[in-house]
């Protein structure tokens, strides 16, 4: 599907209002990173509309923090505890539907462990009445320029880990994946590609959520800094691309949720299983790289194990369904 053919999907956007936004905020068990997002987010000028906060069950002083910040943020602050925590990609898919629900055109995204840019709205603001997707860029922890593979291989369904990290005088790069870490998204695509898929818990899920957004409009990736991550990563550095460390849970759900992808690939009729099964083995070795060189061990391996059993039953399972577009799904604005 080319950019003429698929752009007339979405509407035309109006002149950008940062106020017409909502950033949305997963966290858990993690205050004091929340506490450094919200206390920049009170320094942003232009400041966005709201700010909702979704809440993965958390243990700790998460409600006062929050509690803090609404006596003095100048956006209007929902707060939402989950009674279970149903992980990054269920924590997106209430934020979104509750971003939505609020009728605001724009959403944005982030994890509890980036600070925003001053003027980061203003910056992605001058993109949004071109790209209905749009994402920033990130300095990372120690302040170097954190680099995300941004292309994926529609028949691996894995990122490309040599797409050109450089911006030519455009000023942009088109993406066909997405990152909650900063994914700036028009409500009108939301509207066609339905909210964030809970079932994933954890990883893949942005991708693939860029990449539905990417089949129906243009999505970029944009020559502008509007985030800083504030959690130190053990990493192998590879200069500009790095090898971060993962867990056992990160391990089991990669492997696992491969088959949710499939199951989407093959829903949108572009399952090439050959293709797709060589991305699900560099997978796998990727992983296995990733425990010998970053953190040293082979423990772990029966987690990948483990993700590959429990993806089968996903893979053969005949009522799966994709989720549904918000006009669908009976989700309305207020």
């Amino acid at each position: 599907m080319n950019s003429e053919s698929k752009d007339h999907m979405v509407q035309e956007a109006k002149d950008f209002s940062a106020s017409d936004t909502a950033i949305v905020i997963v966290t858990y068990n993690r205050s004091h990173l929340l506490d450094g997002l919200l206390a920049s987010i009170n320094t942003m000028v232009p400041a966005p509309g709201h700010v909702v906060i979704v809440d993965n069950d958390s243990a700790d002083d998460t409600h006062e923090v929050v509690a803090k910040y609404r006596e003095v943020l100048a956006p209007e602050v929902i707060y939402e505890k989950l009674p279970t925590n149903t992980g990054g990609s269920g924590g997106f898919h209430h934020g979104v539907k509750k971003a939505y629900e609020l009728g605001v055109s724009w959403i944005w995204m982030m994890d509890d462990d980036v600070e925003v840019i001053p003027d980061a709205l203003g910056r992605l603001g001058k993109w949004a009445s071109r790209f209905k997707v749009i994402q920033g860029r990130r300095y990372d922890y120690d302040g170097s320029e954190f680099y995300w593979q941004y292309r994926i291989s529609d028949r691996l369904a894995i990122p490309i880990p040599f797409a050109p990290s450089d911006f030519d005088i455009t000023g942009y790069r088109e993406m066909n994946s997405g990152c909650f870490e900063g994914m700036f998204i028009h409500r009108d695509v939301v509207r066609h590609i339905g909210l964030p898929d809970p079932r994933f818990f954890i990883y893949w899920d942005d991708q693939l959520y860029g990449w539905l957004a990417s089949r129906i409009t243009t999505a970029v990736i944009v020559n502008e800094f509007v985030l800083k991550r504030t959690r130190d990563i053990q990493q192998l550095d590879l200069g500009i691309r790095h090898f971060n460390a993962s867990s056992n849970g990160y391990r089991y759900y990669i492997m696992r949720n491969r088959a949710i992808l499939k199951q989407y690939y093959r829903a949108h009729g572009l399952l090439h299983p050959v293709h797709f099964g060589l991305g699900t083995a560099l997978t796998f070795a990727k992983e296995i790289l990733r425990l010998v060189l970053v953190e040293r061990t082979v423990r772990g391996t029966s987690n990948l194990f483990r993700g590959l059993r429990d993806g089968r039953k996903i893979e053969v399972d005949k009522a799966w369904k994709p989720m549904a577009p918000l006009h669908a799904a009976g989700v309305r604005a207020r």
